[in-house]
């Protein structure tokens, strides 16, 4: 039970889910575990880690986890947490997205015990007749209570009809798999419920839910979303994900520690304890960057990475750059930086040469209108944006 509550949000119903563990330990069955994701973007990003990780626990108790994407419900589109209508992605994108999720998702999950399924497996033979009979099974004014719809309605901002169809796809899915258990973010608490809703509705035993916490991103504020470009994919190269932990606030650091760790929660305090009695909280934040870093690619990458930070912040090159080669010498400095990838606009380019973020060779450039003739220049942009430009 300590296993299923740590870092959880809710776990609702506990009496039942403490009968449902008591059972599965009397008959030797393993609980059926269920966590969805909608293939909208095409990587998993450490977020996702947060209820992944409890999944991992629990498969590491023996129980059987379903990773399932949500290929079908892809394209309705899911409203929660949103103030307009989300467009849907097409099929196209959604296949593209949905390859990488197995591969990324097996960073977390042992892949030898995890069953992968699709939801579009029963929603697509479920046609437009079996769709009006689930939809009977619900009605209008409690779908209205979702916090999302309500707000909507009384601001007057547009609700589509199909939108009513997502909470009700991704509950069938819960009928569809005899689900024991869903997990997801607090934002999916509605969504989760109609799940136990509709498997009473079939003659089901209804599942539990357990909510996680929603992870947020790299400014602290938002949580961790790729649109709002405050995450760490869990793909990123080593270096990049080691730099982006050592970029959050010390505050932050201890949230992340929690929901991201597999360290126990007495080390946690502990340190905590030490940090607050004077030691250096970079420190910690080292020690937790390292273990992320460790466990999506491994422990020398993970020291290499530390090791090129340190580099980088005294102003050294990292040992390995990107190689560009450039034509048109004599090249303006802004569009030299634009062509290297280094900038996405010229306009771009010369805010941060006026910011003193550019440098070349190690000297910062002030001017924006300086051209560079032939040759090999090492082009610094901020602290983690190199490139070694052969320019002719």
């Amino acid at each position: 039970m300590s296993v299923s509550l740590r870092g959880c949000e809710e776990l609702l119903p506990k009496d039942e889910w403490v009968k449902k563990l008591q059972r599965s330990e009397a008959t030797g069955q393993p609980l059926r575990i269920k966590l969805g994701l909608d293939p909208t973007a095409p990587d998993i990003h450490i977020g996702h880690t947060v209820v992944l990780n409890k999944m991992r626990q629990l498969q590491d108790l023996g129980h059987q986890v379903i990773f399932l994407i949500g290929d079908f419900t892809s394209l309705i589109g899911d409203p929660s947490g949103r103030n307009n209508t989300r467009p849907p992605l097409t099929p196209e994108q959604i296949k593209l997205n949905a390859d990488t999720y197995y591969k990324q998702a097996s960073m977390v999950l042992d892949p030898a015990k995890t069953e992968i399924r699709y939801n579009s497996e029963w929603s697509d033979p479920l046609g437009a007749r079996g769709m009006i009979q689930l939809a009977a099974k619900y009605n209008v004014a409690r779908m209205m209570e979702r916090d999302d719809f309500h707000k909507r309605f009384h601001s007057g901002q547009s609700i589509s009809v199909h939108e009513f169809l997502y909470p009700l796809m991704q509950g069938y899915d819960s009928v569809a798999l005899k689900s024991d258990l869903e997990l997801g973010g607090t934002d999916q608490k509605f969504n989760l419920l109609m799940g136990r809703h509709l498997q009473q509705e079939y003659g089901q035993e209804p599942q539990c839910i357990l909510t996680m916490p929603l992870l947020e991103g790299l400014d602290g504020v938002d949580k961790m979303s790729k649109s709002k470009n405050n995450y760490i994919g869990i793909a990123e190269d080593a270096n990049t994900m080691f730099a982006k932990v050592l970029s959050i606030s010390d505050t932050l650091m201890w949230r992340w520690y929690t929901l991201l760790s597999f360290q126990t929660l007495e080390a946690i305090v502990a340190l905590r304890a030490e940090v607050e009695g004077g030691r250096n909280p970079r420190d910690a934040k080292v020690m937790l960057a390292k273990e992320i870093t460790t466990r999506f690619h491994n422990a020398a990458l993970a020291d290499a990475a530390e090791q090129d930070f340190v580099n980088r912040s005294k102003g050294g090159v990292p040992d390995v750059i990107p190689e560009v080669t450039l034509s048109g010498a004599p090249l303006g400095i802004a569009a030299l930086l634009k062509s290297a990838g280094l900038a996405p606009s010229g306009s771009e380019a010369s805010r941060l040469i006026d910011g003193g973020g550019v440098r070349i060779d190690g000297g910062v450039v002030s001017d924006k209108a300086l051209k560079l003739t032939a040759g090999s220049y090492v082009v610094q942009v901020g602290k983690r944006k190199f490139a070694r430009v052969h320019l002719s």
